[in-house]
């Protein structure tokens, strides 16, 4: 998950206030005028006086200690099995996940997909259609108590399912989401676990 703020801004043109964005690679200020800053521009970031500074010389008054966190957050951004909460050891399998770097990435966190489908602490399941999605219920049983079930759907215009749609048939086999990612440059993933009672 990104940040987001209200903000005053200084830049080198000028004073505006608007909001700001971090989502991954990009920081984005939208005031009268529209900023996008990203690459080379995050590097050399930096906190003074309760500002968060560009190389540009562009300040964003966030105050000293969310400053910090932007700061921490643009020069040391979280991978992506960091957002999907995979650690080291953890029980995973991948279901139809059309993502070729995936299993590496599972395998080089000592969290590699296991085979068989049972205790899992995550498991990735891809669902592009209302049949993929009337299956969610038959995967409970997969998942170790405290497991994650991360629903993986493409974004933008080649969505086939809406999240409100992934959303209500999780809802209807008694998980709960609570927490979106973006998977990739093309998919989206949304986190589901078992309903506490």
């Amino acid at each position: 998950m990104g940040k987001d703020a209200q903000v005053r801004a200084t830049f080198p043109d000028g004073a505006d206030s608007g909001r700001l964005q971090y989502e991954p690679p990009r920081l984005l200020f939208r005031g009268v005028h529209r900023r996008v800053y990203q690459g080379d521009e995050l590097k050399g970031v930096r906190v003074e006086a309760g500002d968060l500074v560009l190389v540009d010389g562009a300040r964003f008054s966030l105050g000293e200690k969310a400053a910090a966190n932007w700061a921490q957050a643009i020069l040391n951004p979280k991978g992506r099995l960091d957002k999907l909460g995979v650690k080291p050891g953890m029980r995973t399998a991948i279901l139809g996940v059309a993502d070729d770097a995936l299993a590496g990435e599972l395998a080089e966190r000592d969290a590699p997909p296991a085979s068989e489908l049972a205790d899992l602490d995550i498991l990735f399941y891809a669902a592009d259609s209302a049949d993929e999605l009337a299956r969610l219920g038959d995967l409970i049983p997969a998942l170790a108590d405290k497991g994650a079930l991360w629903v993986v759907s493409r974004k933008g215009k080649a969505a086939t399912v809406r999240d409100v749609e992934v959303m209500a048939a999780a809802k209807a086999v008694g998980l709960v989401d609570n927490k979106v990612v973006g998977f990739s440059n093309t998919l989206t993933a949304l986190r589901f676990t078992r309903r506490r009672t």
